[in-house]
C-alpha cells in the first residue's frame, strides 16, 4: 500500500481528518516529523485538510539544536507555510522545578505547540509518532509494570493531538523521503543507549526481531490497540457499577462489599482505585495501593493509611476517610457542593454554583506586574498555563503562592487573612492547571508561579463575570 494511502486509511478510521480541519504539523526536523510535514502538505493540496503551519520547539538540549531550528525554517520556507519558533532551557526548567529531563521536556514542548496551535488558529496539532514508537512505548510501559489503560499507549487522537502516523513504518518514512531525495536531520542522541527508550530501540526490538518473531512491532502495536479497546470498555462498565456500589459522604467513601464482591475482578479494581482517586483528591493510587484495599475488603489487614486516606472495613463496607479535612480542623466540604468544570482556551465556562462565568483568551505579550488577579482580571503566564485548565472550588489541603507574599499558604488562611465569608469560601471559583495546581483564586490572587515576568512573554487573559456583568 502507498505510504499516502495508509496515512489516509488511519484518518478514516480514527476520525482525525476532514477536508476543513485545520491542522500545524510539529516539526522536529527527523525523518519521521519530515515525512509527516511533506505528507499533510499533500493532503492539504489534494483539498483532504488544511495544512496552516509548522511548529518547531527548541529544548536546548543538544549540541545541534540550533542547526535543526535552522533547517526547519528553510522547510518551511521551501513550502511556503508559516512556522513558529519556540525554545526554552529545559534543564534549567528540570532543575528549578525538580523533575526529569524527560518530563520537563516533554511539559514544555506540549504547552508551545499548544501556543502555536492557538496562534495560527489551527484545530489540530499532528505529531509524528510512527507504529515502531508504538511498540517501543508498549514495551517500556509493560517493563516498568502498567495496566491496560498504560500498555494502551499513544492514542490516534487526544484532544487536540493527532498522530497520522501511527499505521506507519520508520523505516518506510525514510524510504519515503529517500526518493524523493527529501532532506532531514538526524538527532545525535539516538544513539545513546543509556536512554531507555534508545536501549529498547538498539537493542531489544531488534532482538525480539531476529530471535522470536520478525513481525514483532506490529505485534505489539496491535497489542497496544487491544489495550487500548479493553481499558475503554472496562471503564465504561466500571462507571455504571461504581454507581450502584460506592456512596460518598463528605470526605468519607463507602463501598458496599457485597455488590463489589460481585463485580468481575478486572471491575473491582476499577472501582476501588476510582473511589480511592476521589478520596485522595487525585493524588496517584497505585496498584499495590488497589490491592491492599481489596485484601482489607476480602478480611485481610484490618485497616492502613493509604494516600491521604485512611482504608478499613467496617461491617460489610469497605470504608476510605479522606484525612485532610480532619487534619486541618475544617469543617468538611460536602460532595454535593462540589463543582469542577472545564475551561477551554480560548472560551468561557458558566459555573451556576458560584452564579458566575469564568473565560480564558490569548494574548499577544504583556506589560509585566500589571495586573494582579484581583477585581476580576487575571493575566497570567501562558507557557505555564495552555494545557487544560480547569474551574472548581476549594478542596482540603490546598495551598498556593500569593502573588507577593513570598511563600506558600494555605487557602482556608487565605480565606481568614482576606475576610472571606465562611459561607463563601465553597462558591470562590479557582483555576487549576492539568496537575490541579491553582493558577487563580477568582477575583483574589494569582499563584506566584504563574506570574508574567517577562513582557516578551504571551499571556492568558482570565476574567470573572457574574451572570448580570463583571464582579
Amino acid at each position: 500500500m502507498h505510504l499516502l494511502d495508509r496515512v489516509r486509511r488511519t484518518i478514516r478510521r480514527h476520525q482525525l481528518l476532514t477536508p476543513e480541519t485545520t491542522v500545524v504539523v510539529a516539526l522536529s526536523g527527523g525523518s519521521d516529523s519530515v515525512a509527516l510535514t511533506h505528507l499533510c502538505n499533500e493532503l492539504d493540496r489534494r483539498g483532504e485538510c488544511r495544512l496552516v503551519g509548522l511548529a518547531h520547539f527548541n529544548h536546548q538540549l543538544r549540541e545541534h539544536a540550533e542547526r535543526d531550528e535552522t533547517f526547519c525554517v528553510s522547510l518551511a520556507e521551501s513550502l511556503g507555510r508559516p512556522v513558529i519558533v519556540d525554545r526554552a532551557n529545559v534543564r534549567e526548567i528540570a532543575g528549578q522545578e525538580r523533575r526529569s529531563i524527560e518530563d520537563a521536556a516533554r511539559t514544555a514542548r506540549h504547552a508551545a505547540l499548544e501556543r502555536a496551535r492557538l496562534q495560527l488558529g489551527a484545530d489540530v496539532v499532528a505529531l509524528g509518532h510512527t507504529r515502531d514508537d508504538q511498540a517501543e512505548t508498549f514495551l517500556l510501559r509493560l517493563l516498568r509494570g502498567a495496566g491496560p489503560r498504560g500498555l494502551g499507549s499513544m492514542r490516534p487522537r487526544r484532544g487536540h493531538i493527532i498522530r497520522p502516523l501511527l499505521d506507519c513504518r520508520r523505516a518506510n518514512l525514510k524510504m519515503y523521503l529517500r526518493e524523493r531525495e527529501l532532506p532531514y536531520v538526524e538527532d545525535e542522541t539516538n544513539d545513546d543507549v543509556s536512554i531507555p527508550r534508545n536501549r529498547v530501540r538498539a537493542e531489544l526490538l531488534p532482538f525480539l526481531e531476529r530471535r522470536f518473531n520478525p513481525s514483532i512491532v506490529d505485534v505489539l502495536a496491535a497489542e497496544s490497540a487491544l489495550a487500548r479497546d479493553d481499558h475503554e470498555f472496562l471503564e465504561s462498565a466500571a462507571e455504571a457499577r461504581f454507581r450502584q456500589v460506592a456512596h460518598a459522604d463528605g470526605e468519607q467513601w463507602t463501598l458496599a462489599l457485597s455488590p463489589l464482591a460481585e463485580c468481575p475482578a478486572a471491575l473491582r479494581r476499577l472501582i476501588v482505585h476510582r473511589a480511592m482517586t476521589e478520596a485522595a483528591h487525585g493524588r496517584t493510587i497505585r496498584f499495590a495501593d488497589v490491592e491492599r484495599a481489596l485484601g482489607v475488603a476480602l478480611g485481610g489487614d484490618p485497616a492502613f493509611d493509604g494516600p491521604a486516606q485512611r482504608v478499613e472495613r467496617i461491617g460489610e463496607a469497605l470504608v476510605l476517610r479522606g484525612r485532610l479535612a480532619g487534619a486541618t480542623g475544617r469543617p468538611e466540604i460536602h460532595r454535593s457542593n462540589l463543582f469542577r468544570y472545564s475551561l477551554s482556551i480560548p472560551g468561557e465556562v458558566h459555573v451556576p454554583e458560584a452564579g458566575c462565568v469564568v473565560s480564558a483568551e490569548v494574548k499577544a505579550p504583556f506589560e509585566p506586574g500589571g495586573v494582579s488577579g484581583r477585581d476580576g482580571v487575571a493575566v497570567v503566564r501562558l507557557d505555564k498555563s495552555s494545557g487544560v485548565l480547569s474551574v472548581r472550588n476549594r478542596r482540603p489541603g490546598d495551598r498556593f503562592r500569593p502573588q507577593g507574599l513570598g511563600g506558600r499558604k494555605k487557602l482556608q488562611d487565605f480565606f481568614v487573612d482576606r475576610k472571606v465569608a465562611r459561607d463563601h469560601r465553597d462558591a470562590v471559583p479557582i483555576v487549576v492547571d492539568d496537575h490541579d495546581r491553582i493558577v487563580w483564586v477568582a477575583g483574589h490572587a494569582i499563584d506566584e508561579d504563574f506570574r508574567v515576568t517577562d513582557p516578551a512573554q504571551a499571556v492568558l487573559i482570565l476574567r470573572l463575570k457574574g451572570v448580570g456583568g463583571s464582579f
